[in-house]
């Protein structure tokens, strides 16, 4: 049995995909060619690409309203390529609403400072990050150029479980950390992104999915490779795209569809998500300290009472087979990601763990 990987991304992949993967990594359906080889204007490499963008949309049920696009640069790249494709539009206020939940939403609207003139229209830093604030409490601008949220803090573990109400401005989302893993209207948003390597894949591919009328409003000082126009028009290959990370997105998406899809996905990850927050909210060993009422499903941040044990944690926890608990290095302590991948007896094995380790060195504290 393979070690149960709670890394935040890049993440576990489903063992299917990886053997998969495997088996044709010399020769991709007889065509003597590893898809690592392919050129992307093949027919071969054309058939990957659709297939994966069409399961995509039908997981998804993004509506014919939106564009699906393959990119590059991560969620990262994002931060700028998100104001310089939104904030060309004619009639608009330059200014950039962000609600500031976390470390990602942070680093987005520093970047997005660079290009128009950002309102933080909401924080939860006076409370750490330890919630998401109530939509009453927010302070829009009228005629805004868009407004940012991240919907899942992966670092500070806390997550939007409501579809904010933004009027006529688009609603921009980054899901890097929970796409795939509940159920979305996406007609609410006018744009959504989400790097791979933690529900869809490998690192290197970067899925955005951006309302049609939203396209084509690029800014001047926008390079070509990032202009959704140039993106969408050439079907994703306006430069050669990510060829490999795009195949492996294919074969978890087909690998979700067998499982249920995305309904299934949701379910199971309110099942491991409850099962680890019950044991930690019952344990004075443990803590989380995120809102009950804003706690992510995917990513799991605790701490122990007595952070002196932390090393003696982790590397226990890798002999049992568990590997990659350690929390981020802005924050502490440790992480465990819940990624549609992780199977609950990864969450059921870790919990164990943490009950044996709780144990054995209260018992060591007593002698």
């Amino acid at each position: 049995m393979r070690p149960y990987n709670f890394s935040a991304g890049p993440a576990m992949l489903p063992e299917e995909v990886l053997k998969q993967a495997s088996a044709e990594m010399l020769d991709w359906q007889a065509t003597g060619l590893s898809v690592m080889e392919m050129s992307h204007r093949s027919p071969p490499f054309e058939s990957i690409l659709k297939q994966t963008r069409d399961d995509l949309r039908e997981l998804l049920k993004v509506p014919d309203t939106h564009h699906i696009l393959f990119m590059q640069g991560g969620a990262t790249a994002m931060n700028a390529i998100i104001p310089m494709n939104l904030l060309g539009r004619k009639g608009i206020d330059p200014a950039i609403d962000f609600v500031h939940t976390g470390v990602w939403s942070g680093k987005s609207l520093d970047e997005a400072g660079k290009y128009g003139n950002v309102n933080i229209a909401a924080s939860s830093s006076g409370m750490h990050f330890r919630n998401v604030p109530v939509q009453k409490d927010w302070r829009l601008t009228a005629n805004a150029a868009y407004v940012h949220i991240c919907s899942n803090e992966t670092i500070n573990g806390n997550q939007f479980h409501f579809t904010p109400d933004t009027g006529s401005v688009p609603l921009v989302s980054d899901m890097s950390s929970e796409m795939l893993s509940r159920r979305v209207d996406f007609s609410k948003y006018g744009v959504v992104f989400a790097c791979a390597p933690k529900n869809m894949g490998q690192a290197g591919l970067t899925v955005v999915i951006v309302r049609d009328d939203l396209i084509g409003h690029a800014l001047p000082c926008c390079p070509s490779v990032f202009n959704w126009k140039n993106v969408a028009d050439n079907q994703s290959m306006f430069n050669t795209p990510p060829t490999y990370a795009i195949y492996i997105c294919g074969l978890v998406l087909k690998w979700l569809k067998r499982q249920g899809g995305v309904d299934r996905m949701e379910q199971a990850s309110i099942e491991k998500s409850s099962l680890l927050y019950n044991f930690i909210d019952g344990s004075d060993f443990y803590r989380n300290d995120v809102a009950a009422d804003s706690r992510s499903r995917m990513n799991v941040p605790f701490f122990l009472a007595d952070e002196s044990l932390n090393e003696a944690f982790t590397n226990e926890a890798a002999k049992k087979g568990i590997l990659q608990i350690k929390g981020h290095r802005a924050v502490g302590g440790m992480r465990a990601s819940l990624y549609n991948a992780m199977p609950v007896e990864g969450v059921r094995a870790l919990i164990a763990f943490m009950q044996a380790f709780q144990q054995n060195h209260r018992i060591d504290k007593n002698l």
